[in-house]
């Protein structure tokens, strides 16, 4: 399963329901990173061995452009329907070959992209 890293807007069920799946999600605070800039959440993340998860695409796509050396991030469409979010991040972390240096884009409907 994959090894994945929430940032700090994440929603917490999400989290929960991707670790019912068998995913590895620890999030930025229980890491004792929160409040830190996405610069060094997606270095922390690149230290671990981990795509960043996170609903702030915008951030995260400049410093993939800044930065393209990371195991990836996932960057998400953000859904109230916390079910469905968590069954399409499950969907495209669980088909994707390999995230490192790539960005994926999981939305409401329809298949991810990665770039």
């Amino acid at each position: 399963m994959a090894r994945l890293y929430a940032d700090e807007q994440f929603p917490r069920q999400v989290v929960q329901n991707l670790r019912s799946l068998g995913h590895d999600v620890p999030t930025v605070q229980e890491s004792g990173n929160a409040r830190l800039p996405d610069e060094d959440i997606l270095a922390f993340a690149t230290s671990e061995n981990r795509a960043v998860l996170t609903v702030n695409w915008r951030d995260f796509f400049q410093l993939h452009n800044l930065k393209p050396y990371h195991y990836g991030i996932t960057a998400c469409t953000l859904d109230d329907d916390m079910p469905r979010l968590s069954a399409n991040i499950n969907d495209a972390v669980s088909t994707a070959e390999i995230l490192t240096g790539k960005v994926m884009r999981v939305y409401r409907y329809g298949p991810p992209s990665i770039s």
